[in-house]
């Protein structure tokens, strides 16, 4: 969350950078300037009530050492302790409608962020050319049909629309996918973990998920759980409420999950296939940096994105999203967009954001040098493979006519010997 000081102190600093965003994120910051003043007049208010109270109570100390009546005075500073304890629970009341509504309001976008929705996003490099045919491209429904490498239809009657079942090769190349980031990642100084893929509230209130996007989170009411939609949470909260050692930053993980999406309000939008489905495979990664850092660090993700796109060899572009496109944590992303030769369109495939210390204020997580105080890192997270969208990507373009699929060169040492090549005539039952 913004830091309530910052808002306090530069109210029209705040208001106009989040009004990059869209005039709705910018509703709330009277309310919370009020709310803000009233909190800071019922604390003056408590702290002279308590001075009084001292000062009545050392008096009552020396009227009894004295053998003096102390009758009134006793009386005087009970009236004052209970008008204590009315404006503390005022204010308790005061601060958590504070803290609402300070959950309320996104990161303020980076500068650098194209001013309007998505539609002003902008592609700020590119690498390859889109892969011409002399066929006619089958997109990656009908190519997993042919080879029974993808089936819809069961897995809609068994968990219901989006959701798939992947067989055979695919699901070697899932893995051949995750070996290769994995190890990528691993030489680039991120730590490898799997992570738990249920988390409490706090996780997804820290991380900014919620309030905002609620309503796509598949909530677990029996044992109040949720089921998260990237690990980036988990990942996020690991340090929840810690001081990290300042000589460690950037402390970086890589995070290997499945991903659950209830992907409400996305009705009739990519519904074909697995490019939006509800349960998915990612390996994301995650740092924790200085806040001097943040910038370059978010510079070097993005580069790894690209390099292991650049290897696949797939067309990709890199678009700077827009402010009004931007999700609640993030002051800036980067999407990665790769070719998809049916659609004849780039798509997202990965995203890289920086949080600022948006997330950190929230989780609490800090760290701390041998000089000074502890102080609030900045968080940036970024998608290595989206699992699906990758396997989309690779099938399409790397398909034959004959329907079957080359494995790209840099996978294959992670396939079964001597599978170059998947896909083609169905397996059969």
């Amino acid at each position: 969350m913004l830091d309530i000081k910052l808002i306090r102190n530069q109210p029209e600093m705040v208001r106009e950078r989040l009004a990059r965003r869209g005039p709705g994120a910018t509703h709330s910051l009277d309310e919370l300037l009020l709310l803000d003043e009233r909190r800071r007049g019922i604390l003056v208010q408590v702290e002279e009530k308590r001075s009084l109270r001292n000062t009545v109570s050392e008096e009552i100390g020396r009227a009894k050492k004295a053998g003096e009546d102390a009758e009134e005075k006793i009386r005087a500073m009970r009236e004052v302790s209970s008008e204590i304890k009315g404006l503390e629970e005022q204010l308790r009341a005061i601060e958590e409608q504070l803290e609402q509504e300070l959950l309320q309001v996104p990161n303020l976008p980076d500068p650098t962020a194209p001013v309007g929705g998505e539609d002003s996003s902008e592609v700020i490099a590119s690498h390859g050319e889109p892969r011409k045919f002399a066929f006619e491209p089958r997109d990656h429904v009908d190519l997993g049909a042919s080879s029974d490498t993808i089936d819809l239809e069961r897995a809609a009657k068994v968990s219901g629309a989006r959701f798939v079942y992947l067989k055979d090769e695919l699901v070697f190349l899932q893995f051949a996918l995750v070996q290769f980031a994995l190890r990528k990642l691993a030489g680039k100084g991120f730590r490898p973990v799997v992570p738990p893929v249920l988390v409490r509230d706090e996780a997804m209130y820290g991380t900014g998920f919620f309030p905002t996007d609620m309503q796509q989170v598949y909530h677990i009411d029996s044992d109040d759980l949720n089921l998260v939609g990237t690990a980036e949470v988990p990942l996020a909260a690991m340090h929840m409420e810690e001081v990290l050692d300042e000589s460690a930053l950037p402390v970086r993980y890589v995070g290997y999950s499945s991903c659950f999406r209830r992907e409400a309000g996305a009705a009739g939008k990519d519904t074909r296939g697995m490019l939006r489905v509800h349960q998915f495979d990612k390996v994301e990664m995650f740092s924790f940096c200085h806040p001097d850092r943040s910038q370059e660090e978010h510079d070097f993700m993005r580069s790894i994105e690209e390099e292991v796109f650049r290897e696949l060899g797939i067309a990709y572009r890199v678009v700077n999203i827009a402010a009004g496109d931007l999700g609640a944590p993030a002051a800036k992303k980067y999407d990665l967009e790769a070719w998809i030769p049916t659609q004849e369109r780039y798509r997202e495939v990965t995203s890289c954001s920086n949080c600022t210390d948006y997330q950190a204020r929230r989780l609490r997580a800090r760290a701390k040098g041998d000089q000074g105080g502890p102080y609030l890192v900045h968080t940036l997270n970024g998608t290595v493979v989206a699992i699906g969208r990758t396997l989309i990507a690779i099938m399409e373009n790397y398909q034959q006519e004959d329907g079957t699929v080359v494995v790209p060169e840099v996978l294959q040492p992670f396939m079964p010997e001597g599978m170059t090549v998947i896909g083609g005539a169905s397996q059969g039952e």
